[in-house]
């Protein structure tokens, strides 16, 4: 059972990669990314044709959060324009003392201090045909290990100027 399971895994990735090949349709974009817990300016950058890097410089209620993403990206849909991508990073960052709200949770009361942890993306990005606009919409499974641990998902939503 366990080698069936396994062989199973390695073909998906298998496909999965191999469907990698001219994903990219900018090499760098600057933009505005809304999130659960925090909105702010964010800009990403093409590695290579599916490999991309993205920082977003988060501010919150009494607080700022910088997180970096490696993310893969893949054709979606058979949609020229519209890619799904995926990856992992991290987050740090700090805020003050005083009461805040979970996404999709109850209000819980902080003392303040250092945010840290562990955070993925999964989402899908569209580039406005003949138009340097790409809008994404992703979602965010976060672990927060400075002020947790707990762990929770918010969704996204990125507006960005691209540039070839």
């Amino acid at each position: 059972m366990k080698k069936t399971a396994l062989i199973l895994l390695a073909s998906a990735f298998i496909m999965l990669f191999q469907q990698q090949a001219k994903a990219q349709l900018y090499t760098a974009a600057a933009g505005l990314k809304f999130g659960g817990y925090e909105n702010g300016p964010s800009g990403k950058y093409f590695l290579n044709e599916s490999n991309a890097i993205e920082g977003i410089l988060g501010i919150r209620k009494n607080g700022l959060v910088v997180t970096g993403l490696y993310q893969i990206h893949q054709d979606a849909f058979n949609v020229a324009q519209l890619k799904w991508y995926y990856g992992a990073g991290a987050h740090l960052g700090a805020m003050s003392e005083g009461r805040y709200k979970r996404f999709g949770g109850g209000d819980e009361y902080y003392k303040g201090g250092i945010l840290l942890g562990a955070d993925a993306v999964l989402g899908l990005e569209y580039l406005i045909p003949q138009s340097p606009i790409a809008i994404s919409l992703d979602l965010n499974p976060r672990l927060e290990l400075g002020r947790g641990p707990f762990f929770d998902v918010a969704p996204g939503l990125g507006i960005k100027y691209t540039f070839k």
